[in-house]
C-alpha cells in the first residue's frame, strides 16, 4: 500500500504511558497557563512551570451573586490550601467604590499581572468575585445576607449577624455594617443573571455548582471537596463486559454518540472484515459460515489493527463483545489495557426476554421487540425474522458459557465497576455516565 494513504497507526503503549504519567494533563496545564496568564516570556514561563514542585497548585475562582458568601468561602479556602487570596477590591485599591466603575480591560490586566507574580505562581491562588457568576441562592436569601453583613475593620474578614458570628468577643465589638445599598445590590444581581449562562458554559468542564442556601459550613465543605479532587485528562479506553442481552451494544452506541468515542464491536468488526474480500476476510468468513469460533490469534490481530488507528488513539474507544474468557482478557490487558471496565450485570430472565423476543424486518432492516418495541402493523409483524442464535436454547447455552468465564474476567479486571443492567436503558446510561465523569 502507498505510504501516503496507509492508515496511521499509533502504538498502544504511547497512550498507556501518557495516562500513567499524566502527559495529557501536563500539556493541558501548560497550554491553559499560556492562554490565561499571557506571559511576556512564554518559554521562560513554561520553564518555571515545569520547575515548580507541583503542577497541581490550586487555581480557583469563587463566583456568585452579591452577598452569597464568596468572601467567607474564599478566605477559608485560601488558608486551607495555603494559596494566595486575590480579590478585585484589593487589586483596584478600593474600599468603597464598586469595580464596575473601572473599565473591564483595566481590571483584566491587573488581575493577570497579580496572578503572574511569583507567590501566586508557586502557591496557587483563590480569586474572588471576578467574573460574577454561578454560586446559586434565592433572592430572598441574598437580601437577608446582605442586610446582615458585617466586616472587621482590622482584618477585613467578613461576618454576619445571623449566619457567621465571630467567636472572639473583642472582634464582635469592633464589627462594622457593610451592607450594599439596595439599588446597588439589585444592579449587581441583574448583571449576575445576564452573565451566568455564558460563564457557566465557559467553565463547564471545571464548574461545580453549589447551593448556597444552606449552612456556611456545608457550603464550604462541598467547595473544599471539589477543589481537592484531581481531574486528569486521559484518552478513554472503555471495556463493557456482561452477558448477552445486558445491553452492551446499546450503551456503547449511546456513549459513542455523546462523547465521540469510537464504538468497537468485536462481532461487527469480524463481519466487516469478512465482507471486505481480503485474504484474511475470506478466512474469517469460513469460520462464520460454519458457526465456529474465530481463533484468538485472528481476533487479536484484528483488534490490534483497529485499536491502533488514529481515531481510537485520539478520541478513545469503547470495546464490547471481547474478551469472552480468561486468556482473551489477559491478552487484551497486555496489549491494549482499558482504563475503565464495566460489568453490566443482568439476570438470566431479563436477558432471555430481551433476546428471544427481538426480530428484524428484512425489508427495512429495522429491529423490533415484542414487548418494548412491537411492529407497527400486522404486515410488518408477519415478515419479521428471528436470528437462529436468538432462540431460547441458543441463548440459554450462551448465557451458561458466559457464567462459566465470569470469574476469570473478574480476576483480570478486579477494579471493574458493576452496573445493574436490568434497569431501563436510560437509567443504565446515566449510571455509566456518572461513573465516567466522576473519574
Amino acid at each position: 500500500m502507498d505510504e501516503t494513504v496507509k492508515p496511521l497507526r499509533i502504538p498502544p503503549h504511547m497512550s498507556c504511558y501518557a495516562d500513567e504519567h499524566h502527559v495529557s494533563h501536563l500539556l493541558q496545564t501548560m497550554l491553559s497557563s499560556l492562554l490565561v496568564d499571557q506571559p511576556e516570556d512564554p518559554i521562560g514561563h513554561l520553564i518555571r512551570l515545569l520547575q515548580r514542585t507541583s503542577l497541581d497548585v490550586p487555581r480557583v475562582l469563587v463566583l456568585g451573586p452579591p452577598a452569597v458568601g464568596k468572601h467567607t468561602v474564599a478566605t477559608k479556602l485560601s488558608a486551607e490550601l495555603r494559596a494566595v487570596h486575590v480579590t478585585t477590591k484589593v487589586l483596584l485599591n478600593q474600599s468603597e467604590r464598586s469595580t464596575q466603575e473601572h473599565p473591564a480591560d483595566q481590571l483584566v490586566k491587573r488581575i493577570q499581572q497579580r496572578l503572574n507574580e511569583i507567590d501566586c505562581f508557586n502557591r496557587g491562588w483563590v480569586l474572588e468575585a471576578f467574573p460574577h457568576t454561578r454560586l446559586q441562592a434565592p433572592d430572598d436569601v441574598l437580601s437577608e445576607r446582605n442586610h446582615g453583613k458585617l466586616v472587621d475593620p482590622l482584618t477585613g474578614d467578613a461576618y454576619h449577624e445571623t449566619f457567621v458570628w465571630p467567636l472572639d468577643d473583642s472582634v464582635a465589638h469592633r464589627l462594622e455594617g457593610r451592607s450594599l445599598p439596595e439599588p446597588q445590590q439589585k444592579a449587581e444581581l441583574q448583571r449576575h443573571r445576564r452573565e451566568v449562562t455564558g460563564l457557566s458554559s465557559a467553565y463547564q468542564h471545571v464548574l461545580k455548582v453549589v447551593n448556597a442556601d444552606q449552612p456556611h459550613a456545608d457550603v464550604y465543605q462541598q467547595v473544599l471537596a471539589f477543589v481537592r479532587t484531581r481531574h486528569y485528562s486521559r484518552t478513554p479506553r472503555i471495556l463493557l463486559l456482561g452477558p448477552p442481552g445486558s445491553g452492551k451494544s446499546h450503551q456503547a452506541r449511546l456513549l459513542s454518540q455523546k462523547y465521540k468515542m469510537v464504538d468497537v464491536s468485536c462481532a461487527r468488526l469480524l463481519r466487516s472484515v469478512a465482507a471486505g474480500g481480503s485474504a484474511l476476510g475470506e478466512v474469517i468468513q469460513s469460520y462464520l459460515d460454519n458457526g465456529r469460533p474465530v481463533p484468538d490469534s485472528l481476533l487479536l490481530q484484528l483488534l490490534e489493527e483497529r485499536l491502533s488507528r488514529v481515531d481510537c488513539s485520539s478520541r478513545g474507544w469503547i470495546l464490547h463483545g471481547f474478551p469472552r474468557d480468561l486468556q482473551q482478557a489477559r491478552s487484551l490487558q497486555e496489549n491494549h489495557p482499558p482504563n475503565r471496565v464495566f460489568f453490566l450485570e443482568s439476570t438470566e430472565e431479563v436477558c432471555l426476554e430481551r433476546l428471544t423476543l427481538r426480530a428484524t424486518d428484512p425489508v427495512s432492516g429495522e429491529a423490533f421487540h415484542a414487548v418494548t418495541q412491537p411492529a407497527p402493523s400486522s404486515e410488518v409483524q408477519n415478515r419479521l425474522q428471528t436470528r437462529p442464535e436468538d432462540d431460547t436454547h441458543s441463548v440459554t447455552h450462551t448465557l451458561k458459557q458466559y457464567r462459566t468465564h465470569t470469574a476469570g474476567l473478574q480476576c483480570v479486571f478486579p477494579h471493574a465497576v458493576r452496573i445493574d443492567a436490568d434497569q431501563d436503558p436510560h437509567t443504565v446510561f446515566e449510571s455509566l455516565e456518572s461513573k465516567l465523569t466522576a473519574d
